[in-house]
């Protein structure tokens, strides 16, 4: 490997790093205490709906 190759290298490198670490950061400083309640019953309401809304594309009928 030539000498600009590895420059190139260890330059992505600290750059994936540093965008690893901010990401990293965003994710605990907004949403590492956010929950979702999940209610079994009503999302297999929702997939086993025969109501042919799937094809509305998110209008209402």
């Amino acid at each position: 490997m030539t000498l600009p190759q590895k420059n190139l290298i260890h330059k992505l490198a600290w750059v994936l790093l540093v965008k690893l670490v901010v990401l990293t950061g965003l994710w605990w400083a907004f949403f590492h205490d956010q929950r979702v309640a999940v209610d079994a019953n009503l999302v297999s309401d929702q997939f086993l709906s025969t109501s042919g809304t799937s094809g509305n594309k998110g209008e209402q009928p």
